[in-house]
C-alpha cells in the first residue's frame, strides 16, 4: 500500500479535497494508495481538526522550534519517513504548506513530491500571485500542479486549470475562483500520478 503524506499550514481545503477524492474513488483499491498522515507546521491550522475528524493521523512540527531551515527539514523528514517504506515509497503532497524546502529535503523525495501553485506556471512564482496577475493586466489566471524541485515553483507540470480574470476582480475574488479549480485538478493529478507509478 502506497502511503500519501500531506503537508499543510492552514485551512487544508486542498487536503480535504484530496482525502474526499481518495475515499470516493477508492484509491486504496484501485491504486493501492491511502492518505496515511497529515502534518502541519502550524498547531492552529484548521485543516488538522478536519483531518482528525476523518480519523487520520496528524502531527504538528513547528518550524519556530528550530534554528535553521535545515534542522526543521531534517526533523520533518523523520516524521515522514516511517510512512516511506522501501517496498512502498510514499507520495509527499504539499497542500498549502507555506515553507520553502531545502534542496536536501527535496532530493530525498525526488520524483514523488507534488505541489499546487495558484498561478499558471511558469508565470508568477512565489507569493501574491492573484494581485500580480491583475496588476499585470492578464486576461486569465489559474492553478498548476507540478512536481517539486529545488527551484521554487518549478518542476514538471502535471496539470493546469485556467480561470478568466474579470474586469471587477480583486485578488480575493480571483483567489476564490482559482481555489475551486485547485480542488478539482489536484486530486485528479494525484490519481494520474498513482496510475502512472504502480507498486510492484
Amino acid at each position: 500500500m502506497r502511503n500519501i503524506v500531506i503537508l499543510i499550514s492552514g485551512s487544508g481545503s486542498n487536503m480535504s479535497a484530496i482525502v474526499q477524492a481518495a475515499m470516493a474513488e477508492k484509491w486504496s483499491q484501485r491504486w493501492a494508495a491511502r492518505v496515511a498522515c497529515v502534518i502541519s507546521n502550524q498547531a492552529a491550522a484548521k485543516g488538522l481538526a478536519w483531518a482528525q475528524a476523518q480519523a487520520l493521523p496528524t502531527h504538528v512540527l513547528s518550524h519556530r522550534d528550530f534554528a535553521t531551515r535545515e534542522a526543521f527539514d531534517a526533523a520533518l523528514q523523520q516524521q515522514i519517513d516511517p510512512y516511506d517504506l522501501p517496498q512502498a515509497p510514499c507520495l509527499l503532497v504539499l497542500a498549502g504548506f507555506m515553507r520553502i524546502l531545502t534542496p536536501e529535503f527535496v532530493a530525498h523525495y525526488q520524483g514523488r513530491m507534488l505541489n499546487i501553485h495558484p498561478s499558471l506556471l511558469p508565470a508568477f512564482t512565489g507569493l501574491n500571485t492573484h494581485a500580480r496577475a491583475i496588476q499585470a493586466g492578464c486576461r486569465v489566471a489559474g492553478a498548476t500542479v507540478h512536481q517539486v524541485t529545488a527551484e521554487l515553483d518549478h518542476g514538471p507540470i502535471l496539470a493546469q486549470a485556467v480561470v478568466p480574470i474579470l474586469p471587477d476582480d480583486s485578488a480575493a475574488t480571483l483567489a476564490a475562483r482559482v481555489l475551486t479549480q485547485e480542488h478539482r485538478i489536484y486530486p485528479r493529478a494525484i490519481a494520474d500520478w498513482l496510475r502512472q507509478h504502480p507498486l510492484g
